[in-house]
Order: C-alpha cells, then sequence, then structure tokens
C-alpha cells in the first residue's frame, strides 16, 4: 500500500476530485493547509495599506491506496492540477505498512 500526499491549489480542488472518481478513487482525506514553496507569497493592499502574503492557502490531499493504483492516481492529480504556472504544488508517495479499519478490524488492502 501507498499514501499519496499532494498539495494543491484550492481552485483546483474539484477538477481534481472528478479526476480521481474517474480513477476510480473512492476514499480521500482533504486538508486546508497554508505555506510557500518557491513562490515566497505575495502582496496585496488593503484599503491603502500593504499586507505581505507569505503563507499561501493551498489544499492538501491524502489518499492511501494499492500500489497497483498508484501511478493511476498521481496521473489523475498531475492531470488535473496543473496549469504550468509556479505554485501548482507537489506530490509526495510514501509507503505504508499497515491499515486497519476500526469498525470491524479489518486489516491490509480490505481496510482501504
Amino acid at each position: 500500500m501507498v499514501k499519496i500526499e499532494a498539495i494543491i491549489q484550492p481552485v483546483k480542488l474539484e477538477t481534481v476530485k472528478e479526476a480521481l472518481l474517474e480513477a476510480g478513487i473512492e476514499g480521500i482525506t482533504i486538508l486546508e493547509a497554508r505555506g510557500h514553496g518557491r513562490q515566497k507569497g505575495h502582496t496585496e493592499f488593503y484599503r491603502g495599506r500593504e499586507y505581505t502574503i507569505d503563507l499561501i492557502p493551498k489544499i492538501k490531499l491524502e489518499i492511501v491506496t494499492t500500489e497497483a493504483l498508484q501511478d493511476k492516481v498521481v496521473n489523475a492529480i498531475l492531470g488535473a492540477a496543473r496549469t504550468g504556472h509556479i505554485g501548482d504544488g507537489k506530490v509526495f508517495i510514501s509507503k505504508v505498512d499497515e491499515a486497519i479499519r476500526i469498525r470491524n478490524d479489518e486489516r491490509g488492502e480490505a481496510a482501504l
């Protein structure tokens, strides 16, 4: 099993969710996040004052799936989230040793 974590732009959330559903992914965790990478934030004016926004709103997706579906999930995220501009986000993939469904104690891929 693998855990796929993706940091994406908030405006791309619906597009990515639709792409994941088409790829057959049903379980997903979505978190609101703030941070920055190379884009380092930006400056805005509000009521005549200048403000530096250095932590940019992002969305973090977490998906645990089988290794067989890993490439399909990653390709769905990349295709749906890419704008070609700085700040599109990142995808991280890590191994998952065990998964346990709390309701009935199912383990491994059956718990997904």
